[in-house]
C-alpha cells in the first residue's frame, strides 16, 4: 500500500512527475493510495488554480477519518517516539509492515514508524 503525507500532495502541486508516477503505479495495481483527513486539512486550500492537481489526486485517494481509534493509536505512537505531530503519527498508523510512505519528513516518520513497531519504506519527496 502507498500512504501519503502532506509532502506528497505538495510535490504533486509542484508538478513532481516522480510522485505522480508512483501514485499512478499504485492505482494501476488496483490499489488506491491512502491518507487521513488531517493531511487533507494541511494541504487543502480550495482546489482551484495551483491546487487543481491536489484535487485530482484526492479524487483517487482513500481518506481515512481521524476517529477515536486512529487518534488513540497516534497518541500512543507520539508518546513512545517523543515526537509531537499528531497528523504524521496518524499517517504512520495507517501503514502496515512493507508499505511505502511518501513523505517530506523521513526522519520524523522513521522515528514514528519505529515507535509503532512497523517496517515501512520511506520515500522522500
Amino acid at each position: 500500500m502507498l500512504v501519503l503525507d502532506a509532502g506528497a500532495f505538495v510535490a504533486v502541486e509542484r508538478g513532481d512527475r516522480d510522485v505522480v508516477a508512483l501514485v499512478k503505479r499504485e492505482r494501476l495495481s488496483g490499489r488506491a493510495p491512502v491518507t487521513n483527513g488531517g493531511v487533507v486539512g494541511q494541504v487543502w486550500r480550495g482546489g482551484s488554480g495551483r491546487q487543481a492537481p491536489v484535487a485530482r489526486l484526492l479524487a483517487g485517494v482513500d481518506v481515512a477519518p481521524i476517529d477515536d481509534l486512529l487518534g488513540r493509536r497516534a497518541g500512543t505512537v507520539l508518546a513512545r517516539s517523543g515526537r509531537s505531530d499528531a497528523i504524521d503519527a496518524a499517517v504512520v498508523c495507517l501503514a502496515r509492515d512493507g508499505d511505502d510512505i511518501l513523505t517530506s519528513d523521513p526522519g520524523d516518520l522513521r522515528d514514528l514508524a519505529q515507535a509503532a513497531g512497523i517496517h515501512v519504506e520511506l520515500i522522500p519527496v
